[in-house]
């Protein structure tokens, strides 16, 4: 039976009495039995990492020297990716179903953010798949639906492994045994350059207002299933599990982040949720993806600058939007070949397009 001792009126009384800044309600989540709920999260400390309860202490700490120093230092006061002078960076909400594979989630919706930032592209369409990070690369350290996963495994296998776009591997909810990927997922892989942990709350949001969304992992209560809107508090109920979701924002003045949820566009703020600073653990860490090493064609785009060396076969070109990328020096004849077209291209403003493999330009064709 759903919420066996836990009443929706009795938290509507509580949120009433505390003035705590959230509306709550009976939501699809409240009818679902404990088991179904279960399943929607899917965190699980890893080794090494803090407990559950150790996080929520080391978060609050952080809100603690947030309100001895609240003053923004090197960062705006609040920012938000879906909206940065109008445009929305961050890709479409998605739902895990019941299988406890928020890792996944929270870990490619930070990575799709990121590229789009690196690429400065918020219309940039990038879809990754959750079920090959999930079934393939989890499954294989004998991770599942119903045990979940940590996020710094995710990432390493994100930069080892490389994880397919979602058409090559769809996502169904329901533990996959990795069969269903496309013939040609070998070279459908894309990679992360790399991440990094981060404990300070001014490098959290340093690093959302100028690189990217960062994944973060905290504790479900039970009165989280019944948010509508608001600003997230812990009132009442009993912690349930751990969650990993991507922090795409924030806001100083009234103390919260905002997070992209895995439960489908019905949860909360269309699929969003804004919690307090110090919160149920969310700020105890958040992890930032370094970068995408990109694979791939770019077409129709520009040279803007050219840089050479005196050293044998090195020299970088930026690319439009992109930024540097080195001239691969494989071999002299091809080297010298799509130098001498690029610089023309960049010398006569015309299009070209570009095939990258890891961020190095393999092939060129000039317009």
């Amino acid at each position: 039976m759903p919420f066996e001792n836990f009443k929706l009126e009795d938290l509507t009384t509580e949120i009433s009495k505390l003035d705590v800044p959230w509306a709550s309600g009976e939501t699809k989540f409240t009818k679902m039995s404990d088991e179904e709920r279960s399943l929607l999260l899917g965190y699980t400390p890893g080794p090494g990492d803090p407990s559950l309860e150790e996080a929520e202490s080391l978060a609050n700490k952080n809100f603690m020297a947030f309100m001895a120093a609240p003053t923004a230092i090197g960062y705006p006061n609040s920012y938000d990716l879906r909206n940065i002078n109008g445009k929305n960076y961050i890709t479409s909400v998605k739902n895990q179903g019941g299988c406890g594979s928020c890792v996944a989630f929270g870990v490619v919706a930070t990575v799709e953010g990121s590229l789009r930032k690196q690429r400065n592209n918020p219309t940039l369409s990038v879809d990754y798949s959750e079920a090959h990070l999930f079934y393939c690369h989890a499954r294989a350290e004998g991770r599942r639906c119903s045990n979940g996963w940590w996020p710094s495994k995710a990432l390493d296998a994100f930069r080892d492994k490389g994880v397919v776009d979602e058409a090559c591997y769809p996502y169904t909810a329901g533990d996959q045994n990795c069969t269903n990927l496309c013939s040609n997922w070998n070279s459908r892989l894309t990679k992360i350059t790399g991440w990094k942990r981060i404990t300070s709350t001014a490098d959290m949001k340093n690093w959302v207002s100028s690189k990217g969304p960062l994944v973060a992992c905290y504790t479900v209560y039970e009165d989280f299933f019944a948010y509508k809107s608001g600003i997230y508090k812990h009132v009442t109920g009993k912690a349930v599990g751990g969650h990993c979701i991507s922090v795409v924002g924030y806001n100083n003045a009234s103390k919260y982040w905002i997070c992209k949820n895995s439960w489908g566009t019905g949860f909360g703020e269309n699929g969003y949720f804004r919690i307090g600073y110090g919160q149920c653990g969310i700020d105890s860490s958040m992890d930032e993806v370094l970068g995408i090493a990109e694979t791939g064609w770019i077409k129709n785009t520009r040279i803007i600058g050219l840089w050479t060396i005196n050293q044998t076969r090195n020299a970088w070109v930026y690319v439009k939007d992109l930024g540097w990328r080195k001239i691969s020096p494989d071999n002299d004849n091809i080297f010298f070949d799509m130098l001498a077209q690029l610089a023309a291209a960049k010398a006569g403003n015309r299009p070209v397009s570009i095939r990258q493999v890891n961020a190095v330009i393999k092939e060129v064709y000039v317009f």
